[in-house]
């Protein structure tokens, strides 16, 4: 971990008569070209889309004097001395490449976020940083969970679904943020600081954006530029130890892991059923501090625990004490479809996990039961299976597959867990789930768990995860009628 002084190089920038693209419309986009028009820059918008939702976004920025090109994301608006970008917009699409050759600059929303977070004299609410390929917004909702438990002003923001943009630039004032951050927002981010920062994990996702493991690797990487005071990693995920050395931070800033055995010095970690900290205590070779019960965690599967962990650690790192991580834990409500319990069936539990759209997701959350009737399939993105299957084989009561790119887990399937009963649905409407639950409930035993757990992407079947979570919530429901 490199040390000195990091030079933040968010200098002020005057925005007044600037020409400014905004690369996309959405829910980064649209707050953008506000908040810039706000500012006094003459704005243009362009997005790759002309629907209809386009459309209405574009009325309702052109009302304010800002012009909006649909339907062409290519091209360079003449004059353009800044783009801001969707974080989802890949490098090399031509806009890019053409701001590139004209030595334009492009930030996202993040970075544009970062340096308006001090304007108009208000003092700037630090931030409490994650990333990770699995677990950010389980992470980031504990965390702003236990800094309210703290008694501070905070907001769970960034790739969460809420704006960053808006909560530097809104009414409210915070005492700190919490800030999930993605991949992409920080490809295009390279200013931010955070106080805090803690990679979860690292598993190959979005390499067709990224390019390559290392350029992926990289860019959540850049989370820890800067940290002031703790740098929080895997212990069981090297490679994000790999990347706390590789980061250039301020003197004084540390190395925290968090791990699911007894912790070292420095680390956070569990001890007969208690999340303890040997972080940020007094003389922490001898001393332990208690922070919650393993029960306090809401669903204690293991990787929620590590999510738990890493979550105290940034609220540890920003002074919060023992009893308001455990409240904060205790009051924590997950998501829907992130290892919800759906309901009690004949004595088998019926688990929604839509939410585990890969197979790092998926293996976190087949490691939580026993025996198990995995519901899976969908979209592959590219995925092999033969890793996840091979370590989950024996807790397989049976298998129910759906989806597009079933015959891919079928296969793993059939390579490594072979006694493992298999239904393969040849069907990709959305009434193949009700199917699925039936076929599930057929091979389950008391005892077992049905687990929606797809290791895949639902759009081949649905519009989005939370479609094809309610759909399953709704088929279990039609069992226990």
């Amino acid at each position: 971990m490199g040390s000195g002084q990091v030079t933040d190089s968010s200098a002020p920038f005057d925005f007044r008569g600037k020409h400014v693209t905004v690369a996309g419309l959405g829910v980064s986009g649209v707050p953008a070209a506000k908040v810039l028009h706000g500012l006094g820059a003459r704005v243009t918008v362009v997005n790759d889309g002309d629907d209809e939702r386009a459309r209405t976004q574009a009325a309702e920025l052109e009302t304010l004097g800002v012009t909006v090109r649909l339907g062409d994301g290519a091209t360079l608006p003449e004059g353009t001395e800044l783009i801001v970008t969707a974080p989802g917009w890949k490098p090399d699409k031509p806009l890019f490449t053409a701001a590139h050759e004209a030595g334009v600059p492009v930030w996202g929303d993040v970075e544009l976020a970062w340096r308006l977070r001090d304007r108009d004299g208000r003092k700037a609410a630090p931030w409490l940083a994650v990333t990770g390929t699995n677990g950010k917004t389980t992470t980031v909702q504990m965390l702003a969970s236990i800094l309210r438990a703290a008694g501070l002003r905070t907001a769970a923001v960034g790739n969460i679904g809420v704006s960053l943009l808006d909560a530097v630039t809104g009414d409210e004032e915070y005492d700190v943020l919490a800030v999930e951050l993605s991949s992409y927002q920080l490809h295009w981010a390279p200013s931010p600081r955070a106080h805090s920062a803690a990679v979860l994990n690292l598993a190959p996702d979005h390499l067709d954006w990224h390019g390559s493991m290392e350029a992926y690797a990289a860019d959540k990487g850049r989370i820890y530029e800067g940290n002031r005071v703790a740098c929080v990693f895997n212990v069981a995920d090297k490679a994000t130890e790999d990347l706390v050395r590789a980061a250039d931070v301020e003197e004084g800033c540390r190395a925290v892991g968090f791990t699911l055995g007894s912790p070292a010095p420095s680390q956070l970690g569990v001890v007969e059923g208690l999340l303890v900290d040997r972080a940020f205590v007094e003389d922490r070779h001898r001393n332990a501090q208690e922070l919650a019960e393993v029960s306090d965690v809401n669903p204690p599967a293991p990787h929620n625990i590590a999510n738990a962990l890493a979550a105290a650690a940034l609220a540890r790192s920003f002074g919060v004490s023992a009893a308001a991580v455990r409240d904060g834990l205790r009051a924590f409500t997950p998501d829907a479809h992130r290892i919800a319990h759906v309901a009690d069936v004949d004595g088998v539990a019926y688990v929604d996990d839509s939410k585990a759209t890969n197979t790092h997701a998926t293996e976190a959350s087949l490691a939580a039961y026993e025996s198990i009737v995995w519901i899976a399939g969908g979209l592959a993105k590219g995925a092999t299976f033969d890793e996840l299957v091979a370590g989950a084989a024996k807790r397989l009561r049976g298998a129910v597959l759906i989806g597009a790119d079933r015959a891919l887990i079928r296969e793993a399937l059939a390579r490594h867990a072979p006694e493992v009963p298999v239904v393969d649905l040849d069907r990709t409407d959305t009434g193949a789930m009700l199917q699925a639950v039936q076929e599930a409930q057929r091979l389950a035993r008391p005892g077992d768990t049905v687990l929606l757990a797809p290791a895949c992407a639902s759009m081949d079947m649905f519009t989005n995860y939370n479609k094809r979570g309610d759909a399953f919530a709704q088929a279990v429901r039609e069992l226990g009628a």
